[in-house]
């Protein structure tokens, strides 16, 4: 298969089943927002990787498996309306995103004050990840007032930014790394 193909050269892009649009419409910011989740998710999954401490098998399956269900959403934006059968993100993506929050949150303290992000590099990049599904969510909502989005990509989106919250936190917690804590009180 080859990588160029020229047919972007004029500012346009395929969807799903070859419907022609600008690159700079809104629905292509979308994806191209979740799939920049998705390669700062990888980035945090080779940081873990290259550890050579600690037991990383669960963070890492559970971080794979967003980055699979991330190309879900992403078929999901570049498919149009009329030729999908139902939804490629489900309620069920949604509940595996929320036993992974309530199995991890059992083992971190409570969470007293507001955290910077940061700590371990692979923690920051969780964070990094968190901020740009925050910013793909908003795309979505924006391109949900436009032409029809499945609900549930934007619960999904919404869980996913408190996924990777929490597995910032987990990394850092297995780590012994102190999360730099906001100090209102400082200049």
């Amino acid at each position: 298969m080859r990588i160029y193909t020229r047919s972007g050269d004029d500012g346009k892009t395929s969807l799903v089943f070859g419907r022609r649009i600008g690159k700079d419409s809104l629905r292509v910011d979308t994806y191209g927002t979740i799939d920049e989740t998705n390669s700062a998710v990888g980035a945090a999954v080779a940081l873990l990787r290259g550890r050579s401490a600690g037991n990383w098998g669960d963070v890492i399956a559970a971080l794979e498996r967003v980055q699979r269900e991330l190309f879900d959403v992403g078929r999901e934006l570049a498919t149009p309306e009329e030729k999908r059968e139902g939804s490629f993100v489900t309620d069920q993506h949604v509940l595996g995103l929320e036993k992974n929050i309530d199995r991890w949150e059992e083992q971190l303290p409570p969470l007293t004050r507001f955290i910077l992000p940061g700590g371990d590099p692979a923690a920051a990049m969780l964070h990094l990840a968190r901020t740009i599904c925050r910013r793909a969510e908003r795309r979505v909502v924006a391109l949900a007032q436009e032409e029809p989005v499945a609900d549930s990509v934007c619960r999904y989106l919404n869980r996913l930014s408190d996924f990777l919250f929490v597995a910032a936190r987990v990394v850092n917690h297995r780590l012994g790394v102190q999360e730099p804590a906001v100090d209102f009180q400082q200049g």
